[in-house]
């Protein structure tokens, strides 16, 4: 079915465009299907796993820049493309959660801010600001740090980046370093015998399969950009709050000045 299509109209025929077929949508598209067999090869197969899902998340890029160059941005390719973000990365927080268990109360955090902090933003945006107007246009009135964020380009693809980097190499250390996961140290006779889709058994199964100097350089490297990515999600959850509530007084005074 082409990008375009006639639609008539008495004697007139006008070309009617499809939006779900617009480049950038299509690239959006193919990050999905891209992330989907990063999941299916992430338990134990940790270099293909990392390759598809940072190129899935490399196109992220490209559907951007695609939408401008082309003329083709939409709500609909914004929505897809946070959406795609935010599911893509909680599917990797989720099997974080379940390779290091001590620390599982951390990745489901991040996840809940994560979906919280961009969940009140969109809907603040979008209640306060008005239906045509977009997340990423932030006064820097009302926060400097979120400007800077939606508004630089390299600002926010170094902090998207850098913070999926991080999490990248977290799951490649799942699969080799024994101080973040003791069950690597030496193979358990009792986890042998385990049901082998048991955490102790892929565990075991895990073990072992890279080594682990590269990615605690790249997690090194990374982790403060991460942390950073962390206090902008919490400095917008806050001022998304903020903004509502400034709406919710505003109604309020309203309301009383009509009685």
């Amino acid at each position: 079915m082409p990008a375009t299509e006639k639609v008539s109209r008495g004697k007139d025929a006008e070309p009617r465009e499809n939006v779900y077929l617009f480049v950038p949508n299509l690239i959006g598209y193919s990050r999905i299907i891209l992330a989907v067999a990063s999941l299916y090869y992430m338990p134990l197969h940790p270099r293909t796993c990392s390759l598809l899902y940072s190129i899935s998340c490399l196109l992220d890029a490209l559907d951007g820049y695609a939408a401008r160059y082309l003329d083709q941005s939409t709500r609909f390719g914004a929505v897809l493309d946070m959406v795609t973000d935010r599911c893509t990365t909680a599917c990797l927080l989720v099997f974080l959660a379940s390779a290091f268990p001590r620390w599982s109360i951390v990745f489901q955090g991040l996840i809940a801010l994560d979906m919280a902090s961009h969940y009140m933003h969109m809907y603040a945006t979008l209640a306060m600001g008005g239906s045509d107007e977009s997340h990423k246009n932030v006064d820097k009135s009302r926060s400097f740090i979120l400007n800077l964020y939606y508004t630089n380009r390299t600002v926010l693809f170094l902090c998207c980046a850098l913070n999926e980097v991080f999490f990248i190499a977290l799951y490649l250390l799942s699969f080799s370093s024994p101080l973040l996961s003791p069950g690597l140290l030496e193979q358990v006779p009792q986890i042998k015998q385990a049901n082998p889709y048991s955490a102790a058994a892929l565990e075991l199964a895990r073990a072992n399969k890279m080594d682990s100097t590269v990615p605690w350089i790249i997690a090194i490297v990374s982790f403060p950009v991460m942390m950073l990515k962390q206090i902008i999600n919490v400095v917008q959850l806050v001022k998304a709050s903020r903004w509502l509530a400034e709406g919710d007084l505003e109604a309020r005074r309203e309301r009383k000045k009509t009685r």
